[in-house]
């Protein structure tokens, strides 16, 4: 680690903590040439793949597009904000764990109507219609399994 005062690439760790929920390190590091302490927090960078998109186009995975379906299936629904961020957290470890470069939407959509499947049939309806563009009702029904109709 580098002194921000001279620049010298030699430094000691007098102490480390866990911070922010045990995802980050911070460190007070003392310079071994000028004597400057100060503090450093270090975090590990997970890079997530790029989503393949059903008509091909690619673009990089978005944990705020996530966490923004899922708010929007759950609306009016009796699902908390910690639940929904619970789920977002989840995905976003077993996404990152798969380690490939890239994902179809198609998976991570049924990643999605697994975890609401579980969490709230209505939000999972409200999911799988949007998810699944579907062309008639009965198709919908089938999908979802319902005798109705």
């Amino acid at each position: 680690m580098k002194c921000p005062e001279c620049k010298n690439k030699t430094t000691r760790v007098q102490d480390s903590r866990p911070a922010r929920r045990n995802t980050s390190v911070k460190r007070r590091r003392v310079c071994t040439n000028c004597g400057l302490k100060f503090i450093t927090e270090e975090s590990v960078f997970v890079e997530l793949p790029v989503v393949v998109k059903k008509d091909g186009r690619r673009e990089p995975f978005s944990r705020a597009k996530l966490e923004k379906s899922l708010n929007a299936a759950c609306q009016k629904r009796p699902v908390s904000k910690n639940q929904i961020d619970s789920i977002v957290s989840s995905l976003v470890d077993k996404i990152s764990r798969r380690g490939s470069p890239e994902l179809s939407s198609d998976l991570i959509g049924k990643y999605v109507m697994a975890e609401l499947r579980k969490l709230d049939e209505v939000a999972y309806v409200r999911f799988a219609s949007v998810y699944m563009t579907f062309k008639e009702v009965n198709e919908f029904f089938e999908s979802i399994g319902s005798d109705v109709v």
